[in-house]
């Protein structure tokens, strides 16, 4: 999960140039003075005047696609402002709206990023149309069934085939993603990532004032997950390769919620993957997956270290920094953004660290941070 913030106001509005309607379709003749206003159902907009511009938007745009206005309903919402809505058409297919009031450069890395992802030979939605100064989007419709909702619901047979679709798309992402303009994942953006944990789960969420001495505790340790990851190989990374932003298709996966992504440690997506912010799996099908990642990633060619003992010290390191992250983002959105059922995976998270922390002597020390928050005492596992 990325460290996604809330947007700013609206800016005015620029025309961009479109792509031609999908299937061939003819626009509407007639001028926009001509056409009455789409007749839009009911939406709940916290601002005026956004929900004008977008009216004023989606009524140019509707003819080109012979969007159906009465069908516009809320497809879903994510941790962040955005929002997206469904729409069918006059030939039956539906569309998707991305309505993102963030910044306008986070709406331009969505087009850019997605341009990159579908250069790699993925399933991502294509951008129809767009306002980026607005933050309004034209998609393709990859349907509404998850990964996340398929998983759960299939046996372990059918969760296998998921996966491995899942991890095959992810080294096609890995060999084909082209990592040059992305930003890095350099020190300061893991170190800005790692420290949400201090300041929004340890001192907001549960009140607790660390000494001097937890402070250099913690300084070491988020030293050392830093100091892992910055010496991986550096690839194409997504940043939020999970079950919820990849879609069940007839070219499987889909690939959504793309726009975050860097150039980073190698087994970042991987690490995403097998140890979901919703969805946890025994360690048994971890270690499947994750060999099956391992070798075929090092048939393609792919920089994993030869030593699968550890790459998978490297994986638990990585996910262990993500899940830190993670556990501040999601007290965070409990107590800035008024999303509080975000913390009701906070267990999750914290089973995950404590796990690795305990497992790895220089990592140890994090479980005399993580014990007062959890109420629980870990008894020493064995150790690398």
């Amino acid at each position: 999960m990325t460290d996604t913030l809330p947007g700013s106001a609206d800016k005015p509005t620029t025309r961009l140039a479109t792509l031609p309607a999908p299937g061939g379709l003819t626009p509407a003749c007639s001028g926009a003075a001509e056409r009455a206003p789409a007749s839009l159902p009911p939406i709940a907009w916290a601002d005026a005047s956004r929900e004008q511009a977008f009216r004023r938007w989606f009524d140019e745009l509707a003819p080109r696609h012979r969007l159906d206005a009465a069908t516009l309903h809320l497809a879903s919402a994510d941790a962040s402002s955005r929002r997206y809505f469904r729409v069918g058409a006059a030939d039956g297919h539906s569309f998707i709206v991305m309505d993102s009031p963030a910044a306008e450069d986070s709406v331009a890395a969505f087009v850019h990023i997605g341009a990159l992802v579908r250069d790699a030979g993925l399933n991502s939605p294509r951008v129809l149309e767009q306002d980026i100064h607005q933050g309004f989007l034209l998609l393709d419709d990859l349907g509404d069934t998850q990964y996340l909702g398929a998983l759960r619901q299939a046996d372990i047979a059918g969760a296998d085939a998921l996966m491995r679709d899942a991890i095959s798309a992810l080294i096609q992402w890995q060999l084909r993603g082209d990592c040059s303009t992305l930003p890095p994942y350099d020190d300061a953006l893991l170190r800005r990532e790692v420290q949400l944990f201090p300041d929004w789960c340890v001192a907001r969420e549960f009140g607790v004032v660390w000494t001097p001495k937890e402070q250099e505790t913690w300084q070491t340790v988020s030293q050392r997950l830093i100091d892992s990851a910055l010496a991986q190989p550096q690839v194409a990374v997504h940043r939020d390769w999970m079950p919820r932003n990849l879609m069940v298709c007839e070219r499987n996966p889909g690939v959504l919620d793309f726009q975050d992504a860097v150039r980073g440690p190698i087994t970042y997506d991987l690490a995403s993957l097998l140890r979901d912010a919703f969805l946890s799996w025994d360690e048994e099908h971890e270690l499947d997956w994750a060999v099956r990642y391992w070798q075929e990633a090092r048939h393609a060619g792919l920089p994993v270290d030869p030593d699968f003992g550890e790459f998978w010290r490297q994986t638990e390191w990585m996910g262990l920094q993500r899940h830190l992250k993670i556990l501040g983002i999601f007290c965070r959105l409990k107590h800035r953004d008024g999303k509080p059922h975000y913390s009701e995976d906070l267990p999750r998270f914290f089973n995950y660290a404590t796990k690795v922390a305990n497992r790895y002597g220089p990592l140890r020390a994090l479980l005399n941070l993580l014990e007062p928050l959890t109420g629980t005492a870990v008894q020493a596992g064995y150790t690398f």
